[in-house]
């Protein structure tokens, strides 16, 4: 190709001849006044559209009227001091394009070294300077905009800021922008934060979510940032890009305004609206287990006498200091509320029994009687206590928000019934136990005939991922279709298993049953390879000498890749020192078998058996983040559970995933996978694929 320096060169010692004439380079002379001397064709086409004659017109001469003002003082500062002349002009062509012309010309010499003429070179620049103008003005609008904006190289360090930005991270001038901390410590905490799917993806990806930041004031800050990792055509990071906006204001205002709708305006305590939301997860936290709910409605007697003699003010003086010693007789775990004038009610998680709930209650009622002291005025306080207690029967029977309103009805009545046998006690709404011993000893002598009658079956619950939604795996649970009972649930006879020793030969089963119907749907390519089965395996199993050789055995047979296989334990079996389940689980991740840390949140794992249990899966116990997205402020502990797990290179699995809110959330705020009603129930392995292609084809 005919380079603008070898035209220049040849153009500076002779003038145009009829070889330069042919060249589709656009080329021209002229003399010291700036008139042409000689042009070819191309130049005459771009430039001056057409032909014009020699001597009688300057290379600007079609240049829009306002370029050619300073194209001619352009050229007199360059003829003046014999130096080279560069002037960018636009001409209108024929065909109605306005077309950007660039002029590159040299003094050209004659054999005394003196100047007496120039010659040069026009290209077509429209596209360039087009691209060029393009930058300029959006350089202009980013750099303006009260958003931080972000270019980082592949190593994090700034490519630019904007001034938002530079306000923002505290640089300047004086600043070193790539070795500041503070930029280099938002781009960890994003790494930290975002799904490890998307850092290793080898495509262009984009993520938005909220992190958390301590900047150069030492203030900690909720940015919302909007990213682009860009990766180049061989995978590689070319570059980080994006936008951050402080929230924190945003959503302080938000939380208060959210408190303020759930909450009671004098006690400051949660009232009717959050207390019905709290009975209803409640109850569906205890959906096909053991454990029960209990709600104690309590009602200050005599409240109305208080108001009408002494004044509404001592009134609601004495409310508040009854909900400061609720909050101390309760356990941490339980929830108060006060839904009217003077009712309070307490949720209680876990309680065993009608006894345990009874005495619970009994312990609420003493420390809110006797004498207070309000505002200098001694009152004689008594509470009446209603008592109601329900279980999974109830939330099968009912949908949750129908079982929480039943629930509160029946303490409410409870509550009268008090009242009505004399006040100042407490009484049970009556509802008999499910089961008695006799009952737990038959379903013993059951579970033992139970896999050689063929009354277990497998069913499969998807796990998604949080960002696409695809199918990355599915958990098996367990299900005993009782000849009698119905379909009973893991947690109505696990426990029997364990302490009968059923659960080895159970979970084989279930294992082997798992591999198979696996190997079946990538045979089918109905999932494709990168799926996981999710397997529970109990603290009995791991302790069995030959655990690892027969598991691995089974992936061979079944011709899975190890990965494929992902194996659940709770802290304690995982956290277990035992040099057993310990070799064992060391045995299946060397081999490839994923180990996940099931139910994190509930337990009392350290941090340091968190990071030495080799785990390859955090999966989020549901009850860490069943508030998120509606009345809790669970982001905090979430949002570092899940940073920190992606620091020690772990993904998370958030369980029990019952709301639309609570998954954009947990998108939000980085989470890897997502499993729970909202995204599909346990179905058979049938049912389980067929929705997984179907969700797939969507």
């Amino acid at each position: 190709m005919y380079s603008r320096v070898t035209s220049l060169t040849a153009l500076r010692t002779a003038p145009i001849n009829q070889s330069l004439h042919s060249l589709p380079v656009a080329i021209f002379q002229v003399g010291r006044d700036g008139r042409i001397t000689a042009a070819n064709g191309p130049f005459r086409a771009l430039a001056l559209g057409g032909e014009v004659p020699e001597g009688h017109t300057v290379p600007w001469a079609n240049a829009h009227p306002g370029d050619r003002a300073a194209a001619e003082l352009a050229w007199r500062h360059a003829s003046e001091r014999n130096a080279d002349f560069h002037n960018e002009f636009r001409v209108w062509h024929r065909d109605g394009r306005l077309v950007w012309v660039r002029i590159d010309a040299s003094p050209v010499l004659d054999q005394m070294g003196s100047v007496v003429g120039y010659a040069g070179v026009a290209v077509d620049s429209t596209e360039q300077i087009a691209e060029r103008l393009l930058l300029s003005r959006l350089l202009g609008v980013v750099g303006t905009s009260s958003d931080a904006v972000l270019i980082l190289d592949r190593n994090g360090a700034p490519l630019f800021a904007n001034r938002a930005a530079e306000d923002l991270f505290g640089v300047n001038e004086s600043v070193d922008l790539v070795r500041d901390p503070s930029v280099r410590g938002l781009m960890q905490t994003i790494r930290d934060q975002v799904p490890r799917e998307l850092i290793d993806s080898p495509v262009s990806t984009q993520w938005s979510g909220e992190v958390s930041f301590r900047g150069p004031d030492a203030l900690e800050r909720t940015l919302e940032v909007d990213l682009i990792i860009h990766r180049g055509p061989d995978g590689t990071v070319e570059y980080w890009g994006g936008t951050a906006r402080d929230v924190t204001m945003r959503n302080q205002v938000q939380r208060e305004l959210l408190r303020q709708a759930t909450h009671d305006a004098l006690t400051g305590l949660p009232n009717r609206t959050r207390l019905l939301r709290g009975v209803a997860d409640a109850l569906e936290r205890v959906r096909g287990t053991r454990r029960k709910v209990a709600l104690l409605f309590l009602d200050l007697d005599r409240l109305k006498d208080i108001n009408d003699n002494i004044g509404h003010d001592v009134g609601d003086a004495l409310l508040i200091q009854m909900a400061n010693r609720l909050a101390f007789a309760t356990r941490p775990s339980d929830l108060v509320a006060r839904i009217g004038g003077d009712e309070f009610v307490v949720l209680c998680h876990d309680v065993v029994d009608e006894h345990s709930a009874l005495e619970l209650a009994e312990r609420v009622r003493a420390s809110l009687s006797g004498n207070v002291m309000v505002r200098g005025i001694e009152v004689e306080m008594t509470v009446s206590v209603g008592v109601a207690l329900a279980g999974a029967d109830q939330i099968e029977r009912h949908p949750a928000h129908e079982a929480a309103l039943a629930l509160l009805r029946n303490s409410d009545e409870a509550m009268y019934a008090a009242k009505r046998r004399g006040r100042s006690r407490c009484e049970m709404f009556t509802e008999a136990m499910r089961t008695d011993s006799d009952d737990q000893k038959q379903l013993a002598v059951d579970l033992e005939r139970a896999l050689a009658n063929d009354e277990m079956t497998v069913v499969y619950q998807p796990i998604l991922s949080t960002h696409g939604g695809r199918v990355m795996g599915a958990e098996a649970l367990l299900r005993w279709n009782h000849p009698v009972r119905g379909q009973l649930l893991p947690a109505q006879f696990i426990r029997l298993a364990e302490e009968s020793g059923a659960i080895v030969p159970i979970g084989n089963w279930v294992l082997e049953q798992a591999c198979t119907d696996t190997t079946a749907w990538i045979a089918a390519g109905l999932v494709d390879r990168t799926f996981s089965v999710h397997v529970n395996i109990s603290g009995r199993q791991l302790a069995e000498s030959d655990f690892a050789e027969r598991v691995l055995a089974l992936v061979r047979s079944r011709e899975l890749h190890p990965h494929q296989l992902t194996f659940d334990f709770d802290e304690h079996t995982i956290s277990d020192t035992a040099v057993g389940p310990t070799r064992a689980i060391q045995t299946l991740k060397r081999f490839g078998v994923q180990i996940a840390l099931d139910d994190y949140g509930v337990g009392v794992a350290s941090l340091t058996t968190l990071r030495q249990c080799g785990a390859t899966v955090l999966k989020l116990d549901g009850t860490i983040a069943r508030d998120l997205g509606g009345i809790g402020d669970d982001d905090p502990i979430v949002r570092s559970i899940i940073q920190l797990a992606h620091a020690l290179d772990m993904q998370v699995v958030a369980e029990w995933v019952t709301a639309a809110d609570q998954l954009h959330r947990l998108r939000i705020l980085g989470c890897d996978m997502v499993q729970g009603y909202l995204l599909g129930e346990p179905a058979c392995a049938k049912t389980f694929v067929s929705r997984a292609v179907a969700r797939a084809a969507s």
